[in-house]
């Protein structure tokens, strides 16, 4: 289990946040002149003069005439100097990790611990990634701990005018740190460099839950109420501290060492006040747009009409995924956005038969158009009320983080791998640390270079062989009806993309050979890879991956990372077609 007990290194005014979004702001206005009243000095770049995000000896600091010369930097707790200039300047001989500030304007400082840098971890594989961030697991050089280590890139920041999502991300973070709560990932230490910004995080050994719902199908009612009662309590925290997620999926709940949940990626979120706690200048901003904040599978209705926010909005993005992990899809699902949204306001879904008659009926309570109307939504502190429904009957709630979680049995099939989501992967000790140049060549020839040798997919494959896996692959594989009669060797969900546009796809690599696409929620084939010599496969990153057509190019993303597995098979496949 995590240690909640441990406080975190967090960005505070003056400090390590003051200087990366100065930072930030000395690339988006180096040809700004600052606002700030100052006596005659020499010029102060604007990173070390943005009062919106420095502390008040900081801004007095940088005010002072002759105070110091720009070629010496002032302390680490006050400006946003570089790394190397980062001792006080009465202190130049001693580490920084020893030194102390001197006095401005009679206040004596505290010591500042030595600010992390990119050199303090080795970086391993890339396990996520986002619009501006990717998200790599690292090791502590000092301690040997692997931490997951998100890393922004400040140019596509401004460029995307994110900079109000990495401030509420990091505030975020900091309250939940600091709160001792369990089930959400613990932000340890931040830092930045020229080009980028670093957040140091719990690592989630065991992913993301969605891989672990598509990889079985649907969960069983052990599993689906244990991690109910575990998202449950975590919105109970979130509500005690007055924050609204508004993008609670599974792809952002992840899974501990102990299969314990985490939730992440805070940068949606909205920390309620009394004076914002229905709208605010960035809602009113979004409402002008006709945009909305979270993933449309999971919006709550009042996020689409009133671009209104309440702690009511994550139980309906609940409900959500409890029938998610009951089923194995959402409750709302269709071609396009626009026609999610026409469901979710229409409260237009369906039960498939055999759905459990007691987490039907939770999810009717959760699934109310009316945010007032929802189970819980009246309760003071807490959701005693959801605790109580039958659906969580023989759950100890106050227990949960100290207790073994069910265990969820992958789906086993002719056609599986049945992979471990990443578990086993731990990063070499003896490879260098830090971000640079080298480090990221290493990095993109990682997956590479440790993947174990794979067994061929045509091994043993003789007449009797295929004709038992096709028998096999008829009663059991519900995409066999797609594929024409051949043998399907490998399948798994990508998205596709064409345009601006992705749609997730049930890709289906067969004998032949042939590859058919299939959407895996209307059931239906979308489509057929026309297989010739002239084929071939383009890996682009752990992600991503081309195949090539004499006439298009599909672009095709694994969300589970294993692009390199696609290239792998379509590569053997296509050399045993050509001879």
């Amino acid at each position: 289990m995590e240690n909640t007990n441990r406080k975190p290194i967090l960005w505070r005014n003056g400090g390590v946040f003051a200087s990366a979004i100065s930072q930030i702001f000395k690339i988006k206005n180096q040809d700004k002149p600052s606002k700030m009243k100052r006596a005659p000095a020499p010029p102060v770049p604007v990173s070390s003069v943005n009062t919106a995000v420095m502390s008040p000896v900081t801004v007095a600091a940088a005010a002072a005439p002759a105070a110091r010369s720009q070629s010496h930097a002032a302390c680490p707790s006050h400006t946003a100097a570089p790394q190397s200039l980062a001792a006080c300047p009465s202190r130049t001989s001693v580490p920084q990790s020893h030194a102390t500030c001197p006095k401005v304007n009679g206040a004596s400082q505290q010591h500042t611990p030595a600010k992390k840098t990119p050199r303090d971890f080795i970086f391993g594989k890339v396990i996520g990634e986002g619009s501006f961030s990717t998200v790599y697991i690292a090791k502590d050089i000092h301690n040997r701990k692997e931490l997951a280590i998100k890393v922004c890139d400040k140019r596509h920041i401004l460029r995307e005018h994110k900079e109000e999502y990495i401030k509420r991300e990091k505030d975020v973070l900091n309250m939940v740190s600091n709160s001792g709560a369990p089930f959400f990932v613990k932000l340890f230490a931040t830092f930045q460099d020229a080009t980028r910004l670093y957040f140091v995080l719990t690592y989630a050994k065991h992913g993301e839950l969605l891989p672990h719902i598509n990889r079985v199908g649907s969960f069983d009612m052990a599993s689906s109420r244990f991690y109910a009662a575990e998202i449950l309590v975590a919105l109970e925290h979130l509500k005690r501290l007055n924050i609204v997620h508004r993008d609670l999926k599974p792809e952002n709940i992840l899974l501990d060492e102990n299969m314990h949940i985490l939730i992440t990626d805070f940068g949606s979120s909205k920390i309620m006040t009394d004076h914002n706690d229905t709208n605010d200048e960035d809602d009113r901003s979004r409402a002008r747009k006709n945009s909305f904040v979270g993933t449309a599978q999971y919006v709550s209705p009042e996020l689409l009409t009133a671009k209104t926010a309440s702690a009511s909005s994550d139980l309906w993005a609940l409900g959500c995924i409890i029938y998610q992990m009951v089923y194995g899809l959402p409750p709302f699902r269709s071609g396009s956005e626009f026609l999610i949204f026409k469901q979710i306001m229409n409260l237009n879904y369906e039960f498939p038969d055999g759905f459990c008659p007691v987490a039907k009926d939770l999810i009717e309570k959760l699934l109310v158009l009316e945010p007032s109307q929802r189970l819980g939504a009246s309760d003071e502190v807490g959701y005693p009320s959801i605790r109580q429904h039958n659906f969580f009957q023989g759950i100890e709630f106050d227990t949960l983080q100290n207790q073994t979680p069910p265990l969820i049995y992958p789906y086993h099939s002719s056609t599986s791998d049945n992979h471990d989501l990443r578990s086993q992967y731990r990063v070499p000790d003896n490879l260098e640390p830090g971000l640079d140049d080298k480090q990221m060549t290493r990095l993109l020839g990682l997956e590479l270079h440790e993947s174990p040798k794979k067994q061929s997919l045509l091994t043993g494959l003789s007449a009797d062989e295929v004709s038992r896996r096709l028998k096999q692959q008829e009663a059991t594989n519900q995409f066999h009806r797609f594929v024409d009669g051949n043998l399907i060797l490998k399948q798994g969900l990508v998205d596709k993309k064409k345009g601006l546009f992705a749609r997730r796809r049930m890709l289906l690599l067969t004998t032949g050979p042939h590859l058919y696409y299939v959407d895996p929620i209307q059931m239906q084939l979308k489509g057929k890879i026309p297989w010739s010599n002239e084929l071939s496969v383009e890996g682009k990153s752990f992600k991503a991956f081309h195949v090539h057509t004499p006439n298009r190019i599909y672009y095709l993303e694994d969300p589970e990372y294993l692009a390199n597995e696609w290239c792998d098979a379509i590569n053997e496949l296509q050399q045993q077609h050509q001879t």
